[in-house]
């Protein structure tokens, strides 16, 4: 079934375009394509867009409601861990830019059937790729407690872990987890709500981000559209977790200094992963407007940087 119209609301899309800054001609990655409102700020522009998504139902909806009018985008659908090959198997040696928001749609949190919230009772599923092998159901009815409390600790940075993921435990002996409010309630056993956050909040998105390998897609993505991308190309990760910003951050801030610097050295050394200019200091976040017009976009954080010629050039 596709989404309506509403399928996402594109965040920081101004800044976003501003610091991408496309012209006529050239070619940009949108690796998440999602409702399609990035890809077409792009295409307006006069940009190639190769759009990639995982999602079919965020592909279909991107070509055949938002996008049908334009001749200039490739829709492939592929987790953006593949870039360097799509981008291969086009025959596109560099690009001008690449765009990475990490959101998760709201078509796709809003839809019970995929499982990404509790707010109504749905499977146990939240695969970003339908044909993924591995659900939330999965990990919460197999895997082993010490793994459970990892995924909650990492992903969620959950202060409870070691507690919900034994209660987990404990409880599928009984009866395995099937629904998204099965596994809310478990949480909320262990954890009473106070407050406007739900104790289970954290959980969802440890097992969201586990099920779908989110930090280390993000890790492999980085790295392949740095190469990939052209002098004077540009490159903005848009997120929304402070995990995923602190590994975009600390990609970013390795590539950005000219020098390097260590206590043991006599004197300052040339970096040899100094690659980018950073066009954002400090990230980006939504303004007090956008913020209250769609309340999702109160943890984004925006971060974009420039290809520079290497030093020995």
């Amino acid at each position: 079934m596709l989404p309506n119209e509403q399928f996402h609301t594109s965040v920081l899309l101004k800044e976003m375009m501003e610091l991408l800054a496309p012209k006529p001609g050239e070619t940009f990655v949108d690796c998440t394509v999602g409702g399609g409102g990035h890809s077409e700020a792009l295409l307006e522009a006069g940009a190639h867009v190769i759009g990639l998504d995982q999602d079919p139902d965020a592909l279909t909806f991107a070509k055949e409601r938002r996008l049908h009018r334009f001749e200039n985008f490739q829709p492939v659908r592929a987790n953006f861990a593949r870039l360097a090959e799509v981008l291969d198997e086009l025959h596109v040696p560099e690009v001008d830019g690449v765009l990475v928001d990490l959101g998760v749609s709201s078509w796709q949190l809003d839809t019970v059937a995929r499982g990404f919230s509790f707010q109504r009772d749905g499977p146990l599923d939240m695969r970003m790729d339908p044909s993924g092998p591995v659900t939330a159901a999965d990990i919460v009815n197999t895997a082993a407690t010490s793994e459970m409390t990892r995924i909650f600790q990492q992903y969620g940075e959950e202060p409870n872990a070691l507690r919900i993921a034994a209660r987990i435990a404990a409880a599928r002996v009984e009866r395995p987890f099937e629904t998204t409010m099965q596994l809310a309630l478990a949480v909320e056993s262990v954890v009473p709500r106070r407050g406007r956050i739900h104790p289970a909040t954290r959980i969802f998105q440890a097992l969201r981000m586990a099920v779908n390998r989110e930090l280390e897609v993000l890790e492999s993505v980085l790295g392949q559209a740095a190469a990939r991308l052209r002098v004077g190309g540009r490159m903005a990760v848009l997120t929304f977790h402070s995990i995923e910003d602190r590994i975009v951050k600390e990609f970013f801030k390795q590539r950005t200094a000219a020098e390097l610097d260590r206590p043991e050295w006599p004197a300052p050394r040339p970096n040899p992963n100094y690659i980018f200019r950073a066009l954002t200091r400090k990230p980006l976040i939504a303004s007090v407007e956008e913020q209250q017009r769609n309340p999702r976009s109160r943890s984004a954080k925006l971060r974009a940087v420039e290809k520079i010629p290497p030093l020995n050039a």
